[in-house]
């Protein structure tokens, strides 16, 4: 009926206009829609009732246990994450990563380039969340690029990795919550971002160059943008999507540097005094030693995804639990991204030669800037999972597909971006709207992954113009309070990349 699926509407909607109109946070705004549709789902849905043999309260209980335990394996991957972070900039090895990609080019368009396009993605890719953007964003400051400038190009850079960032975490949710298999996700999602990435390139292009810096050819732009997109294509499909942003950057920004040292004129090179040639000695082991984390990392990722043996002898340590014949949770802890992670942040402090006791310090900062994100996380979590058990999700299904019918995947990338745009996260877009992707691809008789794919790359383009990200790229360079201009500038990106999403899987359904 209209009215349920109204209902059912009503909690997102309450998000929407508190977050929008009263700038309330996502935990905040959170809360209150959970509130409402635990009402709502008592009042209208009959959530007090029994199913079966399954009890009124037990049911609460089920939604409040699968949303910790969902909780407790994305919060594990955010916690080596945001440490890993805080301990590569407390060590100088994010200083010595930055000044290794500048000094590969003296012109300020490429270094441009590598900064908010291949070190944007990098972040992305290892910690995600919105790390790229505080970190990119002052990073090109320090290039000269102009403040406002600068947040939209970090903004911009990151977004065709978004999907996979944090090692895979934005599918690795879609896939908990529908039971698609996450390397089904993935490649399609790959394939969505790999068929439109460079609609980001070339407006990050337009934005270097209405700034006045100087202009990326076409061809090193194709170069950079395609050496990102194919390799993601390509490991998505071969391992899944915990590296499918993080080792795609690093390709990326290899074949920038390799085209620019093979480019690089004899003569110049020559020229190169001994004083530089020293400094450019001495920074190399430095530049070494700040990637050994990520080095760690790719190898355990590689190992534990592409080594069937390996892989299915760590698998077979599954963390599981069942309440009520009803509602169950599962875990690989030994092949899990944050347990990897962990690895990484220990072996690769080790191998710089950093103290494990160091690493109090990182992982304390990391745990107090995760509460937030954590109250946020579990809300939205509650949120999804209420939606789904109370029979919410249905009823909006029903509705979408009455509405709709089968024009909805024209709309089922902007519904990804309002998620994100609303919560200031794609994972958090994806867990509160991949279950009613996939109940209407159900009704539709359309293929989950694809929309699931869909929803992904529209919760990844949102992301640009998502206040949370604005704002904290702003903070970083001494634009508070001037939010509205960037997002005036990435506003117009992010709807053309909507716009030709939902074409797009809406023609790859046809066949």
């Amino acid at each position: 009926m209209a009215w349920q699926a109204a209902a059912a509407a009503a909690p997102i909607a309450l998000i929407v206009a508190l977050m929008l109109g009263l700038r309330w946070s996502a935990a905040k705004a959170g809360g209150v829609g959970l509130l409402l549709a635990w009402v709502l789902a008592l009042a209208v849905f009959d959530f007090a009732s029994p199913v079966g043999e399954v009890s009124a309260l037990a049911r609460h209980v089920g939604v409040l246990a699968e949303s910790a335990f969902l909780a407790v394996g994305i919060l594990w991957i955010l916690l080596p994450s945001l440490a890993l972070h805080e301990h590569q900039q407390r060590c100088g090895a994010l200083d010595a990563l930055r000044g290794g990609l500048a000094r590969v080019s003296s012109q300020r368009p490429l270094q441009v380039l590598l900064l908010g396009w291949c070190l944007g993605l990098f972040f992305e890719g290892a910690a995600g969340f919105g790390t790229p953007i505080a970190l990119v964003a002052p990073l090109l400051v320090g290039l000269g690029v102009p403040a406002l400038t600068a947040v939209v190009l970090a903004l911009l850079g990151h977004a065709a990795g978004v999907s996979f960032g944090a090692l895979g975490t934005p599918v690795l949710a879609q896939a908990d919550l529908t039971g698609v298999p996450a390397i089904d996700i993935a490649w399609r999602t790959a394939l969505l971002h790999a068929a439109l990435g460079g609609v980001l390139m070339v407006f990050f292009v337009r934005t270097l160059g209405a700034a006045g810096l100087g202009r990326v050819g076409p061809g090193m732009a194709t170069l950079a943008a395609a050496g990102f997109l194919l390799p993601s294509l390509g490991l998505a499909w071969w391992l899944g999507p915990e590296l499918a942003t993080l080792a795609a950057a690093l390709l990326s920004a290899a074949a920038v540097v390799a085209w620019l040292r093979w480019r690089r004129p004899l003569p110049a090179a020559a020229a190169v005094t001994a004083a530089a040639a020293d400094d450019d000695a001495a920074s190399a082991p430095a530049l070494g030693r700040a990637l050994w984390p990520y080095a760690v990392l790719v190898l355990a990722v590689l190992a534990t995804r592409g080594v069937p043996p390996l892989a299915a002898a760590l698998n077979e340590v599954v963390l599981q639990w069942q309440l009520f014949g009803r509602y169950s949770g599962r875990l690989q802890p030994l092949t899990h991204p944050g347990s990897l992670l962990f690895m990484a942040l220990l072996v690769g402090a080790w191998l710089q030669g950093v103290p494990l006791r160091a690493l109090r310090e990182p992982l304390s900062l990391a745990l107090r800037r995760l509460l937030p994100v954590a109250v946020a996380l579990l809300t939205m979590l509650c949120l999804s999972r209420l939606l789904l058990d109370a029979g919410m999700v249905q009823a909006l299904q029903v509705a979408a597909v009455a509405a709709l019918g089968q024009g909805w995947p024209l709309l089922a990338p902007a519904l990804g971006a309002l998620g994100s745009f609303v919560t200031g996260s794609a994972t958090a877009s994806n867990v509160l709207f991949s279950s009613l992707q996939a109940q209407t691809a159900q009704a539709l008789g359309l293929p989950v992954a694809w929309l699931l794919a869909a929803q992904g790359l529209g919760a990844a383009v949102g992301n640009i113009v998502c206040p949370h990200n604005i704002v904290a790229g702003a903070a970083t360079v001494g634009l508070a309070g001037r939010e509205a201009e960037v997002l005036r500038r990435t506003l117009v990106p992010c709807l053309v990349v909507l716009v030709l999403g939902g074409v797009l899987v809406s023609v790859l359904l046809m066949f």
